[in-house]
């Protein structure tokens, strides 16, 4: 047994010291203030009859310590000196600190002693980055393990990460060929894995009428996309049958741009900016086939998105949503999207920008992960040329198109590691 005696100026700066010196398995045995700082008692291969002797000795050679107590105690009044089995560990320390930092169920440390709530915070974060590094080390294992056994792997990952798709998704594309070891035959396997992932909107809302809002993040062409929709409606049905009605009072110009549509499809149009002219609107509308609701956009951390979602929602004639996503967004701003308007319970996704996306992928995951239905995509300005009900082979091959010709760039062994394990999820999630 291996006993030493710890002085720092802090509680954190002397158990990083026995972390250091003893390792974590270290004991524990006491703490207490002195002149200066903290004097700490550690052991290591702890024997603790050999620690009583000692201490018995040591008593006998200075007046008995008042103040001590274990560090993972939460008594505040000193106490018996804990035995062998009760002597808290540098391991356990974090365990300690997690389970007193949730009590109370408000996720703030219930403890008093706040030099001690640092010190252990401090741990959590180390414990942390230790546990992402086992992690990361683990997938690395994994990734070369299977990269010797089944080449085309490796291959398959690159191609789907040039795609923009999400790690998470990558795995399970990956791991649904691993019996296959022709790359090709295996890449075409994967894109039509990928498009019977893609969930479709089995029906056209513009056929099946009544009351439909776009609903969607700032600058996402919302009120374009009611444009291509109106016309296309009105190149099959009769104009008298359509209304416009735009919620947007926010965007200097959003209303006028929505009359100018209005004047040249010859349909009327509203403006509602409360849930009463929203609901007298709809009256007025009731007998026209279809009214489609232009409204405003909102980030997903706008304090009017509730407002927005409450308007359309409160109502007394049921409205439909169709959630309006850009695919040049990138993954983490998209999934942010689709689970903030989420509270709106959109039908299905009108992909838009797809023309001006570098990559489909980010999109095609979100779409996925969500379980969120693809509508219309949109690839242009032209109305209403430009806007098309969402197909799961067109879009995929579209965006197995847009990887470089020569098959994208050459990733590291390490990358596509971390990328087979996850290490890069949290990066869009």
């Amino acid at each position: 047994m291996k006993i030493k005696r710890f002085f720092a100026a802090d509680m954190r700066q002397a158990l990083r010291q026995v972390r250091e010196v003893l390792g974590a398995d270290a004991v524990i045995l006491s703490n207490k203030s002195v002149e200066g700082g903290v004097e700490l008692v550690a052991a290591r291969d702890y024997d603790e009859d050999a620690f009583y002797a000692e201490q018995e000795a040591r008593e006998e050679r200075e007046a008995p310590v008042t103040d001590e107590m274990p560090v993972a105690t939460q008594e505040a009044a000193p106490v018996a000196e804990p035995r062998k089995a009760d002597r808290p560990t540098l391991a356990a320390v974090n365990s300690a600190a997690s389970a007193q930092t949730t009590a109370g169920g408000d996720g703030r440390p219930s403890r008093t002693d706040d030099g001690q709530g640092a010190v252990l915070a401090e741990m959590r974060r180390e414990m942390a980055q230790l546990r992402r590094m086992v992690e990361n080390e683990l997938s690395g294992l994994s990734w070369r393990d299977m990269n010797t056994q089944r080449p085309a792997a490796r291959e398959l990952m690159r191609r789907l990460i040039a795609m923009d798709i999400s790690p998470v998704l990558c795995r399970k594309l990956v791991e649904q060929v691993g019996g296959i070891d022709d790359v090709e035959q295996a890449w075409r396997i994967t894109l039509n894995n990928l498009s019977a992932a893609l969930p479709l909107l089995t029906e056209d809302l513009l056929e099946t009428g009544g009351a439909i809002a776009v609903i969607g993040p700032t600058g996402v062409g919302k009120t374009t996309t009611i444009a291509k929709l109106a016309a296309r409606f009105c190149l099959k049905h009769s104009h008298r049958e359509l209304a416009l009605i735009t919620t947007d009072h926010y965007r200097i110009g959003a209303q006028e741009q929505l009359h100018t549509y209005g004047r040249i499809l010859d349909v009327p149009v509203r403006t509602a900016n409360t849930i009463d002219e929203l609901n007298a609107a709809l009256n007025t509308f009731s007998s026209k086939r279809l009214v489609l609701i232009d409204t405003a956009g909102v980030g997903p951390r706008d304090v009017r998105l509730a407002e927005q979602i409450s308007l359309l929602t409160s109502g007394h004639k049921p409205i439909r949503t169709l959630l309006a996503l850009s695919a040049t967004t990138q993954l983490s701003a998209l999934i942010q999207a689709a689970d903030m308007f989420g509270a709106a319970h959109p039908d299905g996704c009108i992909l838009t920008k797809v023309d001006e996306a570098a990559q489909l992928g980010s999109a095609l995951s979100v779409l996925i992960q969500r379980g969120l239905p693809l509508a219309y995509v949109a690839d242009g300005q032209k109305v209403p040329e430009d806007l098309h009900l969402g197909r799961a082979n067109l879009i995929v091959g579209q965006a197995a198109s847009l990887m470089p010709a020569d098959g994208g760039p050459e990733y590291s062994e390490d990358y596509l590691a971390l990328t087979f394990g996850g290490s890069r999820e949290h990066v869009h999630v």
